[in-house]
């Protein structure tokens, strides 16, 4: 295996379907972390530049309500509300990852055995690079999301964490990204 950091300039990150009744349903991660390390890649990619998408799945009457972190840290970004489990097959989506240019995808969701697996197979599958921030992601059990995990390693997806994003994207954490960088994971990880 091969190892190159991330390089912030060739990322974008998906936010999938972080929204109020989907959010809630994350049984492998507790909801108030989950929500922590979801503002925390929120403000990475702010810091570093990185374009973000956001999906949400239809349901009830009005529009979705993303999680707040998200708007908070990247201001309101429009949700693509899509009618599949994958987003890649929703062609807004597809297109709005696409059309960044960037060829490494930083996937971050509810749940990780639906939206995060189908979405991160498919990214591979158009050749970008793609990598499961597990701490943004929550699952409807451990045994279900323990088999995508497996699933998308097998397939080449590299599975990660925001301590070793923020650490990576940190480099030198003398410099002023890189203090800022380990300032977001130790305010995450302190709450």
């Amino acid at each position: 295996m091969s190892y190159a950091a991330i390089d912030p300039d060739d990322t974008v990150v998906l936010f999938a379907d972080l929204q109020a009744g989907i959010i809630e349903r994350s049984a492998t991660q507790d909801v108030a972390r989950l929500r922590r390390a979801v503002a925390a890649l929120a403000q990475l990619a702010r810091l570093f530049g990185m374009p973000a998408v956001v999906t949400a799945a239809p349901g009830g009457q009005g529009a979705p309500q993303v999680t707040p972190e998200i708007a908070a840290a990247l201001g309101d970004l429009p949700a693509h509300v899509r009618n599949t489990t994958d987003a890649f097959l929703h062609a807004p989506t597809r297109e709005a990852i696409l059309a960044s240019g960037r060829k490494t995808l930083l996937i971050s969701g509810v749940a990780t055995e639906i939206i995060v697996q189908h979405s991160a197979l498919s990214a591979a599958s158009h050749g970008l690079k793609v990598q499961v921030v597990v701490d943004a992601c929550g699952g409807l059990s451990a045994r279900t999301e323990d088999a995508a995990l497996r699933r998308l390693v097998q397939a080449g997806v590299v599975t990660t964490s925001m301590a070793s994003l923020a650490g990576q994207l940190a480099g030198d954490f003398t410099q002023p990204r890189g203090g800022q960088a380990l300032g977001i994971l130790y305010q995450m990880a302190s709450a």
